[in-house]
């Protein structure tokens, strides 16, 4: 394998890590403790970008120029992410030991657990009617005016969060860590953070965090359709989601966002997206799966019972990938 030749990692040495990242992220997340104590990978991320986005992002210059630091912006947060996780995983033993420590890291660049625990958090409250507490918790995960929003239109952003971040927190990590190892994901985190810190399209960012949105999609591109496909065989009904996604994965403003949102509403038969506010300005975003029901703390609930199928799911096609490999360093 490329991976065994050029690092010493054998590729079902990776899927080992992935599984026990998996496995350890499932039942612990990134524990209060850890994070007073280490931070977390995104956060150091961050703080490169906000410090990149302090010194280049200067308004009075071109768009042109906006664009171009906006490209080093990318580059440099990309590189040195790279060569850190590079530099780990080229020192890092082989054999068991190396394949646990190889877990660790990628541990925390997974969302698996922080995913269910954030909606989870909007949905018990909305099961006992306490409105203002659901909109508090929505809060922590969109950036819609949470005063604006019934129950229905918080069940609708929380669904979409879990499904576009299913994608973005879960699989897509997933994804290039099994591609690339810890390389791989923390390459994938940087572009990810790159761009829900910079990636918008307001007057700050529209040229400086051009570069950084469209690599993001890219990124994502084969993430989000193996989401939504994940979505359809943990759904029991795959036909329904199918054919959401046919009518309107496309009419989603993300290119990817679209397949897992349209996935998600086809089996569980509701709509989602549609206008919604934002900075006090209604948008013209259309439906997704129209003429369906709102979902309430009930669809919330289905929907994470969805999303935990879908992780359960990837786990054990991982675990039959990996244990069709013969990597005899595990015995």
């Amino acid at each position: 394998m490329i991976l065994e030749i050029l690092v010493g990692h054998s590729f079902g040495n990776v899927l080992v890590s992935v599984l026990l990242a998996i496995i350890i992220d499932s039942l612990f997340g990134w524990p209060d403790f850890l994070f007073k104590i280490l931070s977390h990978p995104v956060v150091w991320i961050g703080r490169l970008i906000k410090t990149l986005d302090t010194r280049l992002n200067i308004p009075a210059k071109s768009p042109f120029v906006l664009r171009f630091m906006g490209i080093l912006t990318l580059l440099i947060t990309t590189t040195v992410t790279l060569a850190i996780t590079l530099f780990i995983w080229l020192i890092l033993p082989t054999g068991p030991f190396g394949i646990l420590i190889n877990a660790l890291l990628i541990w925390p660049l997974l969302a698996i657990h922080s995913l269910h625990q954030h909606v989870d958090n909007i949905r018990a409250p909305l099961a006992k009617n306490k409105l203002e507490k659901a909109r508090m918790a929505i809060a922590m995960i969109v950036s819609r005016d949470p005063k604006t929003l019934d129950q229905s239109a918080i069940c609708r952003a929380a669904i979409e969060s879990l499904a576009e971040n299913t994608s973005d927190g879960v699989i897509a990590p997933l994804f290039w860590a099994c591609l690339f190892g810890l390389p791989g994901v923390g390459f994938y985190k940087a572009v990810n953070t790159l761009d829900s810190m910079i990636g918008y399209k307001n007057e700050k960012y529209l040229h400086f965090g051009w570069a950084s949105a469209r690599f993001d999609d890219l990124v994502n591109l084969i993430p989000a359709r193996l989401t939504a496909l994940l979505f359809l065989l943990a759904s029991g009904a795959p036909l329904k989601g199918l054919k959401c996604i046919k009518n309107d994965a496309g009419k989603h403003r993300s290119p990817n966002a679209g397949w897992p949102e349209s996935a998600m509403a086809g089996a569980l038969d509701i709509r989602l997206s549609g206008p919604r506010l934002y900075d006090g300005v209604m948008t013209e975003d259309l439906w997704v799966n129209d003429g369906k029901p709102d979902p309430d703390h009930l669809s919330l609930g289905r929907a994470l019972a969805l999303y935990r199928r879908t992780i359960i799911g990837i786990t054990i096609i991982l675990f039959l990938a990996a244990a069709s490999l013969n990597y005899e360093s595990l015995f």
